[in-house]
């Protein structure tokens, strides 16, 4: 059973970063696609950072682009995101997220294991 942990969560000021780390757990993550999402309140899951575990082929969405930046690192079977020059509207509940097929998709059915979730909350 693949399991999830999120963590690096936290408050901040607009313009600060934080590095959210996800740490997998229950096999290795050769041809999967791993995958940051964020929901803030009221609003629906959204795609923000994907990548192959082989690390071939990254993707990200258009408002984080030259901000966010997802890698992963095999001997720790961890996936990271680092953010800089967050912004409020940044805020959300970030989830990590595994997708056994690898299509490095932005769509929240096309992965099938999910952390927890880790706050993430930017003042202005």
């Amino acid at each position: 059973q693949v399991q999830l942990v999120e963590s690096g969560g936290g408050l901040v000021q607009a313009g600060d970063s934080l590095r959210l780390s996800c740490a997998g757990s229950g096999r290795t993550f050769r041809g999967y696609s791993m995958g940051w999402f964020r929901q803030a309140p009221g609003k629906e899951r959204q795609f923000v950072a994907a990548i192959r575990w082989s690390g071939t082929s990254t993707y990200y969405t258009d408002s984080v682009k030259g901000r966010f930046t997802i890698s992963r690192e095999y001997a720790k079977n961890t996936v990271s995101l680092q953010m800089n020059s967050l912004k409020p509207e940044d805020t959300a509940v970030y989830y990590c997220a595994a997708d056994p097929s690898g299509r490095n998709g932005n769509r929240v059915d096309e992965y099938q294991f999910w952390g927890q979730g880790t706050q993430v909350t930017v003042s202005s």
